[in-house]
């Protein structure tokens, strides 16, 4: 049984192009009809047929009584596409084609964003995309208005407003100055999908450190390490400490703990000492007992 129904469809589908140019608009069908709308067939004729619907991923069949009007229920297509309606009598075979398209109401949103974490103060450093679809994921083709939004944990919005085309639309931002977990939220409609940006320090900047004597030595230790827009950089973040003397260099990195870097470090007289982290250099100290 399997196998004849099998067969019956494998036939059909090849009748789509055998007896396309046959179609006649007998059954009245609309040229289109919206995914998981009801829809109805005025079938001509008299006596008994079967009614096969042919599409992209769905087939249905009805038996009919010729002449009658036959109803399919909301939700009966759903896949966007082009169908072939067949409708098989005993002496006569009718077709006639149409397109499901999608529903023009926005229900799924597929909301990409990246990256997932970057530096503050990046020009157009936030990329959003979005596809949206009806609710039976047919990716929506008309244009469709959308918005971006993105908010920082000091109240900061950015706001872009966007059309998707064929059911696709997208945007940048600007990372804020403050570091922080920013939401980035896109809308279409009444629905909406949010996602978490994080925004970590930049590089650097303005870095000072002092040094005073201990015994011989003589201990450097940095100001709070910032970057230009004043957010504490990372612990963790590598200092490197530079004596120059009589010709030649020591060096000592460490990692910056609770926002500051300190070494101890033989100290010669007449010694210069430099401190750099990452692409910024700081002041030169030189060294007089």
């Amino acid at each position: 049984m399997i196998v004849r129904w099998a067969l019956l469809l494998g036939g059909l589908v090849v009748a789509m192009a055998q007896l396309a140019h046959a179609a006649g608009g007998s059954m009245g069908l609309p040229k289109t009809i919206e995914a998981g709308s009801s829809f109805s067939i005025q079938t001509p004729g008299s006596g008994n047929a079967s009614l096969y619907i042919i599409g992209i991923g769905q087939v249905l069949k009805r038996d009919v009584q010729l002449g009658q009007i036959v109803f399919f229920a909301a939700g009966s297509l759903f896949n966007a596409g082009h169908y072939l309606a067949v409708l098989a009598g005993d002496s006569s075979t009718e077709t006639e084609s149409f397109d499901v398209v999608p529903a023009n109401k926005p229900s799924n949103l597929s909301f990409l964003a990246k990256p997932s974490r970057l530096p503050v103060g990046q020009p157009d450093g936030i990329s959003g995309a979005v596809y949206v679809f009806d609710a039976y994921h047919n990716l929506i083709s008309v244009p469709t208005p959308v918005s971006f939004e993105l908010s920082s944990p000091s109240g900061t919005i950015q706001k872009r407003a966007a059309i998707a085309r064929e059911g696709a639309a997208w945007a940048q931002m600007d990372s804020t100055a403050l570091q922080g977990m920013d939401e980035f939220v896109v809308r279409a409609g009444d629905i909406s999908s949010a996602r978490v940006v994080g925004q970590v320090p930049g590089d650097p900047c303005g870095l000072k450190m002092t040094a005073r004597q201990s015994g011989q030595q003589a201990v450097l230790v940095t100001d709070a390490v910032r970057d230009c827009n004043g957010n504490a950089v990372l612990d963790g973040t590598i200092v490197t400490f530079t004596e120059t003397y009589n010709g030649s260099q020591s060096t000592i990195d460490e990692p910056l703990k609770h926002g500051i870097a300190q070494v101890t470090i033989s100290a010669h007289n007449g010694a210069m000492f430099s401190v750099a982290c990452g692409v910024a250099m700081g002041n030169q100290i030189r060294w007089e007992k």
